[in-house]
């Protein structure tokens, strides 16, 4: 499920200390650095921001079982896309033993919760931003993408993950307060887009997942899991419902500035009933 930014009025911590988790040989250094647990929708795998005297912060993400498989696909994703656009500079990447360990170094700037908490007086300039970052990754060449999203997997994931008993129903938007899994599975079936228009897409392309420098240019893109050839919907509607939390200026500046005069809201509806499968 797409990482929800806390609401604005409380502002929960969004990281913990911690103590080092369990490390292979390779990284044992990393032992004695100063650990913190990240509380943001981790998705199946640990992540620890790692901090070193007079060097730059590194995230670790651990896994096992088929969480370190999503961490495998991560890997594929973050170094295609690094010849593209800026993310992540991978670090170390491991696996055994059905355990995975993913470190990279921390990307410059602040995320875009970040700002759009920290100065609201430039909302609109921070949404022009992340629309602009969003153009550039839907103009990457779809055709030379190896990694697909299509709608029909993604359908199939979320069926198994409804029969499996894993979407989790207390985590659901405001909208969908009360919904069973169920009720989402009849939702999906009922708003499924006639077309589809794929491009290169984030898939979750949340404020937590994308930092900007001082001048609001583009520093990074992370947690790039999902990336894939997909529908631009499935983008758009996951930072349309982010921006929501930041009031109607920010959500009403989206499509505009991306260029679509009127949003396809059965789509919208569609692709957020689709993340909260995940």
């Amino acid at each position: 499920m797409t990482r929800r930014s806390p609401a604005l009025p409380q502002t929960p911590a969004r990281e913990k200390a911690a103590r080092p988790p369990a490390l292979p040989p390779s990284l044992a250094a990393l032992a004695d650095a100063r650990w913190r647990r990240d509380l943001v929708g981790e998705a199946g795998a640990a992540v620890y921001r790692v901090q070193r005297r007079g060097q730059p912060d590194l995230y670790l993400k651990q896994a096992r079982g088929e969480a370190a498989q999503a961490l495998v696909d991560e890997l594929a994703r973050l170094q295609w896309l690094a010849d593209f656009m800026p993310t992540a500079p991978l670090r170390h990447f491991e696996f055994y033993g059905r355990k995975a360990w993913l470190l990279t170094q921390a990307v410059p700037g602040r995320t875009a919760y970040e700002w759009l908490q920290q100065a609201p007086e430039r909302t609109l300039q921070i949404v022009a931003a992340l629309v602009d970052a969003l153009l550039r990754l839907h103009a990457l060449p779809a055709a030379q993408c190896p990694f697909q999203s299509t709608l029909e997997g993604r359908l199939a994931q979320a069926h198994a993950r409804l029969e499996a008993g894993l979407i989790d129903v207390d985590d659901f938007d405001d909208v969908r307060a009360g919904w069973t899994a169920n009720d989402v599975w009849r939702a999906l079936q009922r708003l499924s887009p006639e077309a589809i228009d794929p491009v290169v897409t984030h898939g979750d392309y949340s404020l937590d997942n994308i930092l900007l420098d001082e001048r609001l240019q583009l520093t990074g893109l992370i947690d790039v899991g999902r990336l894939g050839v997909a529908d631009r919907y499935q983008d758009l509607a996951i930072l349309w419902n982010c921006l929501g939390e930041f009031g109607p200026q920010a959500q009403q500046a989206l499509f505009p500035a991306y260029g679509i005069p009127k949003p396809d809201r059965r789509r919208l509806d569609f692709y957020l009933c689709l993340d909260e499968c995940f």
